[in-house]
């Protein structure tokens, strides 16, 4: 991962109106496509949904390689970013494994009197903080001595056995919801007084992880009692806290349906009251890539279906309609400590071009649906002292940056106001949600507009890893000022650009790298310009870029003004 800040130097896409790059018509099996797009045409505010991370071990955010990555996550937006993180009351020293991770928050004395300890916790959150980065607190799992069925409790998976191997005493209801609820309670008291109220505010409070599969051995009933103990106790500590849930596997479906059915009109377990409060509403979203002749396939398809059936779920409710909803998982498919030949998308462009692809279509899926979507949150961190580039769904492998990283760098670039964007290279919402992209690639763009930059995010992206001709796109940007000058940089994320991986490979793959290659690694891994920076005037508020976009390879054009921005309308 870079050690240094994200270099703002950018390439060079030609004087206004841009002439294409002498190779590009040049280049064998181009296919021409025209994007277009108008500065005084909005959409709506261009939500930074993209600000959220998260993990199953907990402990990670404070080793060496972890604290690294949480600065590089928080200098994207300074306490706007949130991390999400399993295990945040599961007993145990704070050792991590895969898929594992404890903070012994709570355990009893002889006399079966609680014990609570703070520290671990404490460290985990401090490290967000003091980088810039937020919780969004995850209430579980269960204390060992809190667990109806406690033995056996930590599990010791690896990626050969079987997923529900995971599932012991942590996963089982607690023995006494009242001593549930005064951890609850004790945890967000001792918060409020460490961090203040101010602070702890902007805080996101949820129950557990996908309580309606294995993560939960209890039924739904005991989860909502659960559920309202827990919001309770924050709510005791803190009146003004923002909780919310379920964080659901998928959009949970009849079983989601009951959990907000009794949040709005059911009986409350914990005070005998209607309802309990809800102010965000969470669910989780994933792909399905498989292998197909010897290549990996992605599944965009399946994922945004699954958003779009949340987005439809929650819309349902005409007293949830508004509510912020937080994707609290959204990811190309759902173990991010598993290894095989399917995710062999990870550690390259593919999963940067997907991310890029992805995310655009969650914004015109919320537009469609009429929802309030405030984040879609990537659960990939980094895996600490693992062998490089292990083929695990991480940002970074041993401190080096992995190309997707360099997309939420990107995101975090834009800002503003949303643009309508019309592509000619661009499959179809409809198209994706029904076959994903399996015949013509997608080529298309998001764009933003904040009153002093205009940025375009483009994209080459298909759902099969297989080579394909580039795209030459020629993008027409109008409704600038007509005669101001604007600075244009382009940053690229290519098998040259961005991509430590592709590097890697070249140097021979070497399982323990010297430090003059990880050195050349890090500088590989940096979101850089694709050329030099270049100045532009507009020709009658006009401008033509024109640039070649390889299979798999994302584009951020940002153009600086100079002058006056123009109105929006």
């Amino acid at each position: 991962m870079s050690r240094h800040a994200v270099a703002l130097c950018v390439l060079l896409l030609i004087a206004a109106p841009i002439r294409a790059r002498a190779e590009s018509a040049e280049v064998k099996g181009t296919f021409p496509v025209a994007i277009r797009l108008d500065a005084t045409r909005s959409t709506g505010p261009l939500h930074p949904i993209w600000r959220f991370f998260g993990a199953d071990e907990p402990n990670y955010a404070t080793m060496k390689d972890g604290r690294e990555l949480i600065g590089e996550l928080g200098r994207l937006r300074p306490g706007s970013v949130y991390f999400r993180a399993h295990n945040l009351l599961t007993s145990g020293d704070g050792t991590p494994a895969l898929k594992w991770g404890s903070t012994g928050a709570y355990r009893e004395d002889a006399a079966g009197r609680p014990v609570y300890d703070w520290s671990i916790v404490d460290r985990i959150f401090d490290t967000y903080l003091e980088r810039g980065v937020r919780p969004y607190v995850q209430m579980g799992f269960m204390p060992k001595e809190l667990s109806i069925k406690p033995e056996p409790y930590q599990h010791r998976w690896t990626p050969t056995a079987k997923y529900d191997e995971i599932y012991t005493g942590w996963a089982y209801p607690p023995k006494d919801y009242a001593k549930w609820a005064e951890l609850v309670h004790q945890w967000a008291k001792h918060c409020v007084e460490k961090y203040g109220r101010a602070e702890v505010e902007g805080w996101y409070w949820e129950t557990w992880n996908e309580a309606n599969i294995g993560y939960w051995r209890g039924t739904p009933e005991e989860f909502q009692k659960l559920h309202d103990y827990a919001v309770d106790a924050v709510r005791r500590a803190l009146p003004t806290a923002r909780v919310g849930g379920p964080d659901a596997a998928g959009s949970g479906g009849r079983w989601s349906r009951d959990f907000l059915e009794h949040c709005l009109r059911g009986t409350n377990h914990a005070t005998g009251r209607v309802g309990t409060p809800i102010d965000f509403v969470s669910f989780h979203a994933k792909g399905a890539p498989s292998v197909v002749d010897g290549h990996v396939r992605m599944g965009i398809a399946e994922h945004l279906r699954t958003v779009q059936d949340g987005f439809r779920l929650v819309a349902s409710f005409p007293e949830l309609k508004e509510k912020p909803i937080v994707i609290g998982e959204s990811d190309p498919e759902g173990c991010a400590a598993c290894q095989g030949p399917r995710f062999g998308y990870r550690n390259g462009t593919m999963y940067s071009s997907y991310t890029a692809a992805s995310f655009a279509r969650k914004h015109d899926l919320a537009e469609r649906l009429g929802v309030n979507l405030e984040g879609a949150l990537t659960w990939a961190f980094e895996f600490e002292d693992q062998p490089f580039f292990a083929g695990f769904r991480a940002l970074a492998t041993n401190g080096i940056d992995l190309p997707v990283l360099n997309v939420f760098r990107m995101f975090s670039l834009m800002g503003g106001r949303r643009l309508d964007v019309q592509s000619s290279g661009a499959v179809g919402l409809d198209a994706i949600l029904e076959n994903g992209v399996r015949a013509a690639p997608d080529v298309s763009a998001l764009a933003s507009f904040d009153g002093a930059s205009l940025a375009i995010l483009a994209w080459h992206y298909h759902d099969d890893d297989v080579p394909g001709p580039d795209a030459d796109v020629t993008i027409e940007v109008a409704g600038l000022p007509a005669a101001a000058p604007v600075l244009l940089h382009h940053y690229r994320i290519d098998a040259r650009h961005g991509n430590a991986f592709e590097a890697w490979k070249r140097m021979g793959s070497p399982p323990r790298p010297t430090p003059e290659q990880i050195a050349e690694l890090e500088r590989q891994s940096r979101l850089t310009l694709f050329d030099s920076p270049a100045r532009l005037r507009p020709e009658d508020g006009m401008l033509k870029l024109q640039v070649v976009l390889p299979r798999q390879a994302v584009s951020l054009l940002r153009l600086e003004l100079a002058a006056d921005p123009p109105p929006l309308r």
